[in-house]
């Protein structure tokens, strides 16, 4: 691997690393919105597409992202913002799926289909016990990515993170 890989690797794994604010139990590349790391005339830059357009938690992760290339020992870092593509729940890891079940929170159900996101119900298995009978309590959970749910299983209450 040449010098210039072994930095980029670098820089990417620190960039990797930076938990998301609202969901910290999964990073930024567990997410999928940390699109790349490159190095460019000098300097590493980093595409981050936002969860959504409207994230308020958007510029904290770019932010927070610059602050540990930073500390990891580079100088010059530029943050690119991405909107299109736009992110999909798709870009999430296996890892990252796994991490927000063990975390309480329901991974987006990839079998159900986006078309039912507006016209139907979607079936959302509880990250607690494994049961698909689960109802939907609110559209909106602690943030505006999730929906809120309860097990009728268990009786235990969980977010679910949207299928977008």
């Amino acid at each position: 691997m040449s010098r210039a890989a072994q930095e980029e690797a670098r820089a990417w794994d620190a960039a990797a690393q930076v938990p998301d604010p609202e969901v910290p139990c999964v990073t930024v590349a567990d997410l999928g919105i940390l699109r790349w790391v490159r190095l460019e005339d000098g300097a590493v830059k980093a595409g981050v597409t936002p969860t959504y357009s409207g994230c308020p938690a958007t510029l904290a992760i770019e932010l927070a992202i610059e602050t540990a290339i930073r500390d990891a020992g580079f100088e010059k870092v530029h943050i690119e913002r991405i909107l299109s593509p736009a992110w999909t729940t798709d870009w999430i890891s296996a890892d990252g799926r796994q991490k927000l079940r063990e975390y309480g929170i329901a991974p987006p159900e990839e079998a159900t289909g986006k078309g039912l996101m507006l016209f139907g119900e979607t079936t959302v298995t509880c990250p607690r016990c494994g049961s698909t009978q689960t109802e939907r309590l609110s559209e909106f959970g602690s943030t505006a990515c999730k929906a809120q749910y309860r097990c009728t299983a268990c009786a235990e209450p969980f977010d679910y993170f949207k299928c977008i």
